[in-house]
């Protein structure tokens, strides 16, 4: 069974930063692509940024040179460094694998986990 588990939300201000990790069970996580998605109540989950089994990582335009995906195979982890957070980064936060597709249109597993909730206060 699929297991997706995301911690490290929370409440910070504008410039702040924070650090979500993502452990998954039930996969072959270091032959899995994994990805970092976000949703805003009412709007459609957004893939922010993916990491390759060989470490390439792609960003959306809106989040580069202020976010980090990176992964440690050892603990079945992915995070998602977030720095000079803004007012628009408000979302809840979620990991997946990837199954198919190119940047940005990926196919994501079935297996969503409960997110974890980022809020940026300005």
């Amino acid at each position: 069974q699929v297991q997706l588990v995301e911690s490290g939300g929370g409440l910070v201000q504008a410039g702040g930063s924070l650090r979500l990790s993502c452990t998954a069970s039930g996969i072959n996580f270091r032959l899995s692509m994994m990805g970092w998605y976000r949703q805003v109540s009412g709007q459609k989950r957004e893939l922010v940024a993916n990491i390759a089994v060989g470490g390439n990582t792609n960003y959306v335009d809106s989040v580069k040179g202020r976010f980090t995906i990176s992964r440690d195979n050892s603990k079945n982890t992915a995070y998602l460094e977030m720095n000079s957070l803004k007012p628009e980064d408000t979302a809840v936060y979620y990991c997946n694998y990837l199954l198919s597709g190119t940047w940005p249109k990926y196919r994501p597993s079935n297996s969503w986990g409960q997110g974890t909730q980022v809020t940026v206060s300005s």
